[in-house]
């Protein structure tokens, strides 16, 4: 039962965290910076939002923005933040898939316990490297935005990719970890019980079998 609990926590946290990192790339507000001195921007109240795929500017009086669709023009650090968190979006598909199958409630056709640890095993890693990509795009993206501009703040969106990539590293170890400590629970797939009665050996083929009838 415990072993069951913690993968569906792994499980839900993984899920939470993959919905973090596609918030975090569907929204513009990852930084907020300064386009004049930082006293003028305070006092105007003027600041200019920077994400992967616009460049606002929000004031008490206008909010405008402008599409970044300049792909070979825009600098390295936006165009590797959006290739890596798009990667993030798209392994979250099949790492949720596979990790959706490896829960002992469900069951597919011809499927066994050492599949099914295969499965936990690949959807973990993958939760694991779309942490890894979110993690890399949300701490180059507020440096290199730092460098090009002057950094007021971190915006909505890096917090979302923050709490996302944490929610996946997480989720991922959880599952591995979960699948370690599996490996000295004694499988039924392949068990056998003796009858009293002509003292031969009968397989369980069907891990469901808990109780068996012995006749005297």
């Amino acid at each position: 039962m415990a072993h069951i609990c913690r993968q569906l926590t792994g499980s839900a946290a993984s899920c939470a965290g993959w919905v973090g990192l596609i918030v975090a790339t569907a929204t513009s507000d990852w930084v907020r910076t300064c386009d004049y001195s930082v006293t003028i921007c305070v006092k105007t109240d003027e600041l200019g939002s920077r994400g992967l795929w616009a460049k606002c500017v929000i004031s008490p009086s206008l909010y405008h923005c402008v599409d970044l669709d300049q792909m070979f023009s825009l600098p390295a650090y936006i165009q590797t933040s959006r290739a890596l968190m798009v990667c993030a979006c798209l392994l979250g598909l099949p790492a949720m898939l596979l990790i959706l199958m490896s829960m002992p409630c469900i069951r597919l056709p011809n499927d066994s316990s050492a599949v099914k640890k295969c499965r936990a095993k690949v959807g973990g890693v993958l939760v694991i490297v779309m942490a890894v990509c979110g993690i890399v795009s949300t701490i180059w993206f507020p440096i290199g935005a730092h460098q090009e501009d002057r950094l007021m703040s971190f915006g909505f969106s890096l917090y979302a990719g923050w709490v996302g990539a944490g929610l996946c590293v997480l989720g991922g170890f959880v599952i591995l970890c979960c699948q370690v400590a599996g490996l000295g629970i004694p499988s039924r797939e392949r068990s056998f019980f003796y009858s009293r009665r002509g003292n031969t050996a009968t397989s369980l083929d069907r891990p469901s079998n808990h109780a068996i009838s012995e006749r005297v």
